[in-house]
């Protein structure tokens, strides 16, 4: 189809003619040609008919009849290009064959063939039109001679278009005659004529003529005038300048209608109404006005849309036009009767647009912010001042019982749906203080707007600053509470003064600048807390509504809440210190709470208070504790009881509640009923469930009792994607992970269905993949380990798993299922099953029964990875599951069946992978302690440098030799001090400065290894002092606390040699010991027979264990009996004694009477009779409840990046934390530093066990941001190793931490007995 024959272009001419019928409006209001050339090439983006021109489906079929084969054929190309998908920098499929297609010789021969044939069309058109108009044109100029009439036809119209001679082209001399006949002292009737010539002439010729200042005052007098009809012919042609000129005669004429309308209110000739008359939107004259008015702000509400585009002198005209026009007061009118108050410029337009949304657009953006700013500071601060004595004024009435507000509110309503005539001076003055209010609210959201203030206002001394502006909007929500519940506020709410000032404070509390200038005030808090404080004091409020007045402020102390710098402010006040002295208002807070849900209210007695109202107020308390330094603050109050019995008092109430009969006349007020209890139930739950957002928290979530449901209603939210609450940036990621580092915690995850969803989510990622996934082009193999569509699914199992107690409820004592066939319709459904499905690969049945064997095997390989970063899992899951020697077994087998070298591994991703993890399983030590082979291929010949193995023992490779000890010089003042240790006053003190000094210059004396191996014998005495001064400075300084009965904390254990003859190890124990011992070789401090002797020590260590626990009702599975994990503190005593089991047992004896053996040896306080009994039942240890909670406190105060990053990767310092103190920092710190922290703990205090958490996380802090960034940042901290981090150097860091918390956290370690 090359060329279009003759009847095809008739065709095409009817189609093209009906096109342009269609659109000549939207042409003919076109300003310039450009503007119409620019609205035909957008046509189909802004007209929803476009494709149903005739003329758009003929040429659709005309360019498929023509490429379509084209376009088919390089689709078809396109797709099966190399058999892949095109990634990142790659065009896209449908610009691939848009290229190809346009680059084809059939395009071009259509274009060209189109373009032809199109040219031909619209030149007979237009020779067409042509003739039209020279037969119009003598029709026209026949007309005019018979009729002598002006140069235009009467019944042209505003809307007419150009094809039907709508404007009549003027020059200069026609002009001149107009603006003479509309001379005032001209006829009406020639004013009329005249005009309705200019309306029919363009704008723009009239604006560019030369006595266009002569027809301004001629437009403007006419605008004056009584007549109706000049009236309304002059705002018509205003109206249609407005939306038909170039900005120039935009701006003339804006300027031109705002001056006339000051003139208006300015000279005695206009009738302008006085406020104690009111309005009478009847009457001709006030619709001329407001006519006017509605105009000039229908036009102010469009311009900020455009005026950017425009000279910046275009945009300051019209504002400074607009704000003198509202700065005139009615002390400005020249009238003779000035005790009048003659309504000003601003009632009227406060009528048409009560919320002032002209002012916000003109604030939206920076670039009219700060003209308008910048007038109102200079010129017109005026219409600042009076915006602020209006509702000074409105506040200050002596009516404000009986203002009727209510009605005022309704009347403004009514305004909206056309209901109301007329309008008293009592309206009036609320529609100003409308107005007056949202222009203020706005005003206050920027920083210069703010520094307006303070301001003077008529007949008040002293000026109105920013802090009184906001204590009034705040009283006045008090004053006038009406509101609606449940935030579903009505048109005719909307207009209430308690709406319109919430909406002010919400304004201001979703901004961080704003809100830490207005409302981070303790007066401003003060101010809210008024009510609250009143109603404490046993005070009856003069206030109608009270419940609405409470649930306001508890909406705004929310959001306050809600914030760091809010939360600090409730918490500790502006001046800490003041605070202190002082009740804070969080504690004012939480004991109206906690009186209102016990109900010992007495002003709210006669009424049950509303769940909305309780709800309102636990919203505010949880936004604080759901934080540690909150939850301090709250605790106590108990306010987790006092949800806790509310919550089970809802849930008996839903229980007695009859179930709803249909067609019964009670049926629809017990349904009711049963609802609200509902909705009561789910609300309590719900606030209740947010103590586990803490470590403390979740203790005392736990001991209400209520933890399972809280963990059942918390599913049910996450399964449906919902956000946790308004305040809320994050999911429920964080408290999962939190909740999941407990055991009773994941036993209540396992009960609600959550792990079992995770799981088979997990699964239908690996196995299945997406049943929505449109296949295109074939899945890609995954390059990296964990592909990213299972990275979600991978980190929460992370979470999930990461701690020993955690795993332990989850597989401790189960069997793999280890079944002869799996079906391939099989998915599991618990962790055993992820185990036994995809990483203990032990036989063929599991192997086939994955469709992704290498990289499902390969996410559960890289799984058992990060498990067994946790030495505690680690030895759980070699005695249940043999997992070394399953791997052995899977890299015997993965060899080549090769005749010349038969023992030839086969490297790839999964032998790599599980070499690793043999290595790591194997080797234990610091960063500079061992050597970990890498999981990557380098290029070149040997892509792998690390031989393979098949069998222990490790390669000699892996094996790093100690490092020898150089000779130290000794202090010999330090261990002068050590032997005088006995009968001298201040020697703890003396020994304390003098460790501190030597840690911080020259820590390397205080060592606890000596790598005999290595040593000269020049040497070796040197070392041994070295070796030996940790063990003396350790056994003296509790040898000196353990005999002062202050520091006694427990009670101590007297060892017997032949009570532990009967006892046995458990499979971990065995295991533990075997690491140990493996581990002190390598240091140098073990001989190969040290196995028995530790094996004695951990029975002893047992027995005293088993002395000091309580019996215990609980179905947790790690309290059914002794302690279930390693003692990895005795094992780290034990090396540091040098394998010496006698010294070690006696310096152990001394060390379990001291608060310190609490929280460096764990399983001191395991199921202990020196807890409490919900303590000891929880399953929480005080490492959690009480370290880890400190650290995470301390670190959002000290680090706040790194506990951000935290929050931000779904995962918690404490679980981190957790982990590295229960094994004592084993495979993160390097030896020396391992000893170094367990003497900075005994001898400086335990609470240097979260000073050294905070200086271990402040040192990785950059390492964190990293990974918080790839994502992978739980992965990072369980694997990899502490490099560079030494004690002493954190020391300093340390003390400053001491001196600002120490009371504070050892007063709560102190308290772990309560």
């Amino acid at each position: 189809m090359s060329h279009l024959s003759s009847k095809v272009e008739s065709e095409l001419q009817p189609l093209l003619r009906q096109l342009l019928k269609s659109i000549k409006e939207r042409i003919s209001g076109a300003p310039s040609v450009e503007c119409a050339e620019e609205i035909l090439l957008h046509l189909e983006e802004t007209d929803e008919n476009f494709h149903n021109y005739e003329l758009v489906k003929y040429l659709r079929n005309y360019i498929d009849t023509a490429l379509g084969s084209v376009i088919d054929e390089e689709t078809e190309k396109c797709t099966s290009a190399e058999g892949r998908s095109p990634g990142s920098g790659q065009d896209t499929l449908v610009q691939q064959v848009t290229r190809k297609t346009r680059e084809s010789e059939e395009y071009k021969e259509m274009m060209k063939s189109l373009k032809n044939t199109m040219m031909i069309v619209v030149e007979s058109l237009i020779n067409k039109f042509e003739e039209d108009q020279l037969k119009k044109e003598e029709l026209h100029r026949r007309k005019q001679h018979e009729q002598h009439t002006s140069y235009c036809m009467d019944s042209c119209s505003d809307s007419g278009s150009s094809f039907n001679q709508s404007y009549t082209f003027m020059n200069q001399e026609q002009l001149q005659i107009i603006v003479g006949k509309m001379d005032p002292s001209q006829p009406k009737e020639v004013r009329r004529e005249a005009l309705q010539t200019l309306c029919c002439a363009p704008p723009s010729d009239v604006l560019n003529c030369e006595c266009w200042v002569t027809l301004r005052k001629h437009l403007a007098t006419a605008l004056s005038d009584p007549d109706p009809t000049l009236n309304d012919k002059s705002l018509r042609f205003y109206a249609k300048t407005f939306s038909s000129s170039t900005f120039t005669t935009t701006r003339e004429t804006y300027t031109s209608l705002a001056k006339h309308l000051e003139t208006c209110f300015t000279s005695q000739q206009s009738p302008v109404p006085t406020l104690f008359a009111g309005i009478d939107i009847t009457s001709p004259e006030i619709v001329q006005l407001l006519k006017k008015f509605r105009l000039l702000n229908e036009f102010q509400k469009e311009v900020p849309s455009f005026w950017i585009r425009h000279p910046e002198k275009f945009m300051e005209e019209i504002v400074e036009s607009t704000l003198s026009l509202l700065s005139v007061t009615h002390e400005q009118n020249r009238r003779t009767e000035t005790s009048c108050h003659v309504l000003e410029p601003i009632y009227f337009l406060a009528l048409l647009d009560t919320k002032a949304s002209w002012f916000n657009k003109w604030m939206h953006g920076y670039y009219s912010r700060t003209v308008v700013l910048r007038l109102l500071e200079n010129k017109y601060k005026s219409l600042i001042n009076a915006a602020v004595r209006q509702c000074l004024n409105y506040f200050d009435s002596k009516n404000l019982e009986d203002d009727g507000t209510d009605n005022l509110s309704t009347m403004l309503y009514h305004l909206n749906s056309d209901r109301r005539t007329y309008y008293t001076g009592h309206e009036l003055q609320y529609i100003y203080f409308v107005h007056s209010l949202c222009l203020l609210g706005r005003l206050l959201m920027y920083t210069h707007g703010r520094k307006l203030f303070p301001v003077k206002v008529k007949n008040r001394k002293e000026p109105v600053s920013l802090m009184d502006l906001l204590v009034l909007l705040i009283r006045m929500m008090y004053q006038h509470p009406k509101s609606a519940q449940n935030g579903n506020i009505t048109q005719t709410d909307s207009y209430a003064p308690a709406n319109l000032v919430m909406e002010v404070l919400r304004m201001l509390c979703g901004r961080k600048e704003c809100a830490t200038e207005c409302l981070y005030r303790s007066i401003v808090i003060d101010s809210l807390l008024f009510p609250i404080s009143t109603l404490l004091k046993g005070e009856q409020m003069i206030v109608t509504g009270i419940e609405t007045v409470l649930i306001n402020t508890a909406d705004i102390l929310a959001r306050i809440a809600s914030t760091d710098r809010g939360l600090s402010l409730l918490l500790f006040g502006e001046n800490k210190k003041e605070a202190a002295r002082n009740c804070s208002s969080a504690q004012v807070i939480a004991e109206f709470t906690k009186r209102l849900l016990d109900g010992e209210l007495p002003t709210l007695v006669s009424t049950e208070p509303s769940p909305a109202l309780k709800g309102a107020f636990i919203f505010v308390c949880r936004q604080m504790y759901n934080t540690c330094e909150g939850l301090e603050v709250l605790m106590p109050y108990g306010l987790h009881e006092a949800i806790s019995k509310a919550w089970k008092k809802a849930c008996l109430l839903s229980e007695r509640i009859p179930t709803p009969i249909a067609g019964t006349e009670s049926d629809s007020s017990t349904a009711q009923e049963l609802q609200n209890t509902m909705i009561l139930e789910e609300m309590l739950l719900d606030n209740l469930l947010n103590f586990a957002a803490t470590p403390k928290g979740l203790l005392l979530l736990q001991q209400t009792g209520a933890l399972n449901e809280c963990v059942v209603f918390m599913f049910s939210r996450f399964t449906k994607k919902l956000q946790v609450s308004k305040c809320e940036k994050f999911g429920y990621g964080v408290m999962v992970t939190q909740v999941a580092a407990t055991a009773p915690g994941i036993v209540a995850l396992q009960s609600s269905g959550f792990i079992k969803a995770l799981v088979m989510e997990l699964w239908s990622v690996l196995e299945c993949g997406r049943d929505d996934a449109r296949m295109i082009n074939p899945k890609p193999t995954p390059v990296e380990p964990i592909d990213r569509s299972c990275q979600k699914s991978f980190l929460a199992l992370v979470n999930l798993l990461s701690s020993f107690y955690a795993v332990y409820e989850l597989i401790g004592n189960l069997p793999l299922p280890n079944k002869a066939s799996y079906s391939l319709r099989e998915v599991p459904t618990s962790i055993v099953d992820v185990i036994d499905r995809l990483i203990i690969m032990n036989s063929n049945a599991k192997i086939h029964s994955l469709f992704n064997y290498e990289h499902s095997h390969m996410f559960g390989v890289r799984l058992l990875s990060v498990m067994c970063c946790n030495l505690d899992i680690l030895l759980l899951l070699e005695s249940q599951y043999h997992v070394s020697e399953i791997l052995l077994n899977a890299q015997k087998e993965n060899v080549r069946e090769n005749l010349e070298n038969p023992g030839d591994f086969i490297i790839d991703g999964l032998s790599v992978e599980r070499n690793h993890i043999l290595v790591r399983m194997n080797l234990i030590g610091g960063p500079s302690e061992r050597i970990l082979p890498q999981r990557v291929l380098q290029k070149g010949n040997d892509p792998y440098r690390w031989p393979l193995f098949s069998s222990y023992p490790l390669p000699r490779c892996y094996l790093r030799e100690p490092l020898k000890n150089l000779a130290l010089k000794q202090d010999n003042e330090f261990n002068k001090l050590l032997k005088n240790s006995e009968k001298q006053q201040g020697w703890l003190e003396n020994c304390k400065k003098h460790f501190c000094k030597i840690m911080t210059s020259k820590p390397d004396i205080i060592k606890g290894s000596k790598h005999e191996r290595l040593l000269q014998n020049r040497d070796t005495q040197a070392a041994n002092c070295t070796a030996t001064l940790l063990i003396e400075l350790l056994e003296k300084v509790v040898d000196h606390l353990s005999d002062n009965p202050s520091e006694c904390f427990f009670t101590p254990y007297e060892a017997s040699d032949t009570s532990v003859k009967h006892f046995n190890h458990s499979p971990i124990q065995q295991l533990g010991i075997k690491m140990v011992v493996r581990y002190g070789r390598s240091l140098g401090l073990l001989k190969d027979d040290s196995d028995q002797e530790l094996a004695v020590l951990l029975m002893h260590c047992e027995r005293f264990m088993k002395q000091q626990q309580t019996t215990i009702s609980s179905s947790l599975c790690c309290l059914q009996g002794g302690y279930v994990g390693h003692d990895w503190f005795a094992s780290t005593a034990f090396l540091i004694m040098s394998g010496d089991g006698e010294r070690t047992l006696k310096f152990l004896q001394q060390f379990s009477s001291l608060l310190v053996s609490a929280f460096l040896w764990l399983p001191r306080l395991h199921s202990s009779i020196h807890l409490s009994v919900e303590n000891a039942e929880s399953g929480i240890h005080p490492v959690y409840s009480c370290t880890a909670y400190y650290i995470e406190m301390l670190l959002k105060t000290e680090v706040p990046l790194v506990f951000s990053a935290f929050r931000m990767s779904g995962f918690t310092p404490s679980q981190i934390c957790q982990h590295w103190l229960a094994q004592c920092f084993w495979n993160y710190l390097n030896w020396t530093e391992i000893g170094h922290y367990i003497a900075v703990c005994i001898i400086l205090g335990p609470d240097y066990q979260v000073y050294m958490c905070i200086a271990l996380l402040k040192h990785l802090e950059q390492e964190i941001l990293h990974h918080m960034q790839t994502q992978d940042l739980q992965v990072f901290l369980k694997e990899e190793a502490i490099h560079g981090f030494h004690v002493g150097s954190y020391l300093e860091f340390m003390g400053n931490l001491e001196r600002s918390y120490r009371t504070t956290i050892l007063t709560e370690m102190e308290n772990i007995k309560s």
